[in-house]
């Protein structure tokens, strides 16, 4: 991720790649993107994927959630409604008490709380720096972060396989923040919030036919309450931007 911003980004923009109008808040979103991803790394060592896609599915709603709190927004009861059920859809996904609960789902919630906090921070920062100089926070202050215990233990990829899987995380990790940055900047986050679900479908697939992942009933009916609060969350904002034009 880092490689690709420097390559890309250093030749032209030079030192001024690294000048923001906002460090503490470049450093910040930093910092969530980075304790997301490693909460997210652990998760989907225990959990299948297509468990793990439905609780992240819950950050449009803590985006609903700390959107008062944190930007200032007005949230109404029907939202707040949404809201409450898209958290008890992650309870019927996760069945706290039962046998099939895993203490790796609140891993996967807090990577939810992380994104929710990452994607408002990019959108306080559309327009006030750069794509290239966010994306070189992003990289550069995970990679100071994790070096540290990356070199403790540190093992080359033994085949050719596990190199081009590496670079490939860093490749895509890259080029998904990339986008995500540019849309930020152009459209509200309540926009883009629905477009997330669509990554269920083939997180699924790739879960049953790589890792052989078969998930259960209530993953589905759990998923469905979560997307469906969203989607609400969604209708509702647009409704009320509508009326305020």
């Amino acid at each position: 991720h880092l490689f690709m911003v420097l390559l890309l980004y250093l030749p032209s923009y030079g030192m001024n790649l690294a000048r923001s109008a906002a460090p503490r808040l470049e450093f910040w979103r930093a910092g969530l993107l980075f304790s997301g991803t490693i909460l997210n790394f652990f998760a989907v060592k225990f959990l299948p994927l297509a468990t793990t896609s439905t609780i992240f599915f819950t950050a449009p709603l803590w985006i609903c959630a700390l959107s008062s709190p944190l930007l200032g927004e007005k949230v109404g009861l029907r939202r707040w409604a949404a809201v409450l059920a898209g958290f008890g859809g992650v309870l019927i996904v996760v069945q706290p008490g039962f046998s099939g609960f895993h203490w790796a789902t609140i891993l996967s919630m807090l990577t939810a709380l992380s994104a929710a906090l990452y994607f408002i921070e990019t959108r306080r920062l559309a327009g006030v720096d750069a794509t290239a100089t966010q994306q070189f926070y992003a990289a550069f202050v995970g990679t100071i972060l994790i070096a540290p215990v990356a070199l403790l233990d540190w093992h080359w990829p033994g085949t050719g396989i596990d190199w081009v899987v590496f670079i490939s995380i860093g490749f895509w990790g890259w080029l998904g923040h990339q986008f995500l940055t540019i849309a930020y900047r152009m459209a509200p986050a309540s926009v883009l919030a629905p477009f997330g679900y669509l990554q269920l479908v083939p997180m699924t697939v790739a879960g049953y036919f790589i890792f052989g992942d078969r998930p259960g009933y209530w993953v589905f009916v759990g998923g469905a309450v979560v997307i469906g609060s969203g989607l609400y969350v969604w209708y509702r904002d647009r409704t009320i931007a509508d009326a305020q034009a």
